[in-house]
């Protein structure tokens, strides 16, 4: 049995595919990986031993400028993408058996699965972006009335126009040139009645919350044996654990100066620092010895040794977190990062920085509550709970589509 995994977004949508061709390749079947040709992504799939079939442009080039990409730039990506799947895909899923696709709007792909006449599976790292009557899109869970149900129904509407604008002319105009027929609403057309819901169950309840049918797998971890680097591992060694700040993917997101603000709010707290360089660029503000610098590392190994974790709030850097007994001071910037926030601080697992603009006093706030024995406590109970073979559980679920 053969899978196309195809994404297009940053490493928190990558990794996970990659720990599913892991464990579709632990049992006997063969998978590809079709993604951005990011140097990071490439040097992931090679580590895993996963082959990479590269898809569109890289995504450090598309948001890793100083200004955030604007309306135009979107309306310009998203038929490139949808042209890019079209070519792509049909050449990479020619002798595949089933073919699933995540991250941006994956437009194009189930129309390649229909014409190659094979299984398509559309899978979610968040309930987020699903339609529901039970909150508006953009707004987590829960936060709205009952009473409001009309209105949400009408907002997601106007959320699938939306995407209809972004997408819909090229998509039809590709599936016309292989004979397939318009499709109406893209947005429900890649979602299907039945997607893939790859997100743990505590961190990301689901029962009842969306319009949709939903098939849990756990999350997709890809395990990760890396020892962590020699001079990190001397830092750590050098005194109490320190507190993690990183913000991964988050280049022009990334809040203004957060280098300097959680520097002094965790010296504030009496804690060593460790900065996560990633897209934002994060470095030392001094040349102190109680901060550190670390490029792309195990999140595995160095969350279990840290003291909390201050980052954006991706999926993957949440559930590591969480995964790790780690507490949490999540500072979201876009997407879903908001509604992760707010069930790190449900969960008592940490706490949430809503405001946009942290500063040294309200970053220090947040941080105090994050090292408390309590919060440390809590963190340690939720960690017992979070899934961890969602990746085969996903893997046997593939294998019986596809043969």
């Amino acid at each position: 049995m053969r899978a196309l995994l195809t994404t297009w977004g940053s490493r928190g949508d990558i990794e996970p595919l990659v720990g599913l061709a892991v464990a579709l390749r632990e049992l006997g079947a063969e998978a590809r990986v079709c993604a951005p040709p990011d140097e990071e992504f490439k040097t992931l799939l090679a580590r895993a031993d996963v082959p990479l079939v590269p898809l569109g442009p890289s995504v450090h080039s598309v948001v890793a400028n100083p200004k955030p990409p604007t309306a135009e730039d979107t309306f310009r990506l998203a038929p490139e993408l949808v042209t890019a799947r079209f070519a792509t895909l049909t050449a990479a899923a020619g002798d595949c058996d089933v073919l699933l696709a995540t991250g941006l709007m994956p437009a194009g792909a189930r129309d390649v699965a229909e014409k190659l006449g094979i299984p398509y599976v559309y899978a979610c790292f968040h309930i987020f972006g699903l339609p529901s009557s039970h909150f508006r899109p953009g707004v987590r869970p829960g936060a709205a009335s009952p009473e409001d149900e009309t209105d949400h129904r009408k907002l997601w509407e106007q959320d699938a126009q939306r995407v209809n604008a972004l997408y819909g002319e090229a998509l039809n105009t590709h599936r016309a040139a292989i004979g397939l027929p318009p499709v109406d609403n893209v947005r429900d057309h890649v979602f299907t009645d039945r997607p893939w819901l790859a997100a743990d169950e505590t961190l990301c309840p689901s029962e009842g919350l969306t319009d949709v049918d939903l098939v849990r797998t756990g999350p997709w971890t890809l395990r990760d044996p890396r020892p962590l680097p020699v001079d990190l591992e001397a830092f750590l060694n050098r005194g109490k654990p320190p507190v993690y700040v990183g913000f991964g993917s988050m280049a022009a997101h990334a809040p203004k100066d957060i280098a300097r603000t959680a520097t002094e709010a965790i010296r504030a707290h009496g804690h060593r620092v460790l900065l996560a360089s990633g897209w934002a660029d994060l470095a030392p503000v001094d040349d102190a010895d109680d901060c550190f610098a670390v490029g792309e590392v195990n999140q595995q190994a160095l969350f279990p040794r840290v003291a909390a974790a201050i980052h954006h709030g991706g999926a993957g850097t949440t559930t590591a977190a969480a995964r790790a007994g780690t507490p949490q001071v999540v500072l979201p910037r876009i997407a879903d990062q908001p509604q992760w926030a707010t069930r790190v601080a449900e969960l008592h697992i940490g706490t949430a920085h809503l405001d946009s603009t942290p500063t040294v006093k309200t970053l220090s706030t947040c941080l105090a509550t994050a090292l408390t024995p309590e919060t440390r406590a809590r963190a340690r109970a939720v960690a017992r709970t979070i899934q961890r073979d969602g990746a085969m559980t996903a893997a046997k679920m593939l294998v019986s589509l596809g043969t």
